[in-house]
């Protein structure tokens, strides 16, 4: 019984805040994150970095597709002219090629999986720390980014902030 007696007075009380807490001058920023993702020379060196480190495995599963692809052609054309027995030594050495083919590619997307993720993790970590030396320069007080449905331009904050990664990222 002796709360819902506190709780005009709660409500009271708050009314009277609203128009204190309205006047109050308070910095909101809105950041982009998916744009800074997307555009920020940081993001562009991992993702260059994570392709010079697996172009060489992809070149050897193309190469290996191609080789794969030969012995098939081969197989069907010379097939039928071969003893049952080279036929046979021909499909089981096929079957083998497709395994390890498969396996590599597995392995591979994996690898590149968990690299990628390594990647995003740092980058992620990397804007966040950037997002917050931000904060703290400009004397914003709220820098928000997902769930937004609308951010007009003066508080939209991403575009100040993709030109100082750029900054540190030429350094």
């Amino acid at each position: 019984m002796r709360t819902r007696q506190w709780i005009p007075a709660l409500l009271a009380a708050a009314a009277l805040l609203l128009p204190v807490l309205a006047r109050a001058d308070v910095r909101i920023g809105f950041v982009n994150t998916v744009k800074l993702m997307e555009k920020a020379p940081q993001a562009k060196a991992a993702i260059a970095k994570i392709e010079a480190e697996f172009a060489p495995r992809e070149k050897e599963i193309v190469a290996l597709q191609r080789e794969i692809k030969k012995m098939e052609e081969k197989l069907s054309k010379e097939g039928p002219l071969l003893s049952e027995e080279k036929r046979h030594q021909a499909e089981r050495k096929l079957i083998t090629k497709r395994r390890e083919l498969k396996r590599r590619q597995d392995e591979f997307r994996e690898d590149l999986n968990i690299r990628r993720n390594e990647e995003l993790s740092r980058l992620q970590k990397q804007l966040y720390n950037a997002i917050v030396k931000f904060a703290k320069e400009e004397h914003y007080d709220l820098i928000v980014s997902e769930g937004v449905v609308y951010a007009g331009k003066r508080v939209d904050v991403t575009d100040r902030l993709l030109e100082r990664l750029r900054k540190e990222a030429g350094k």
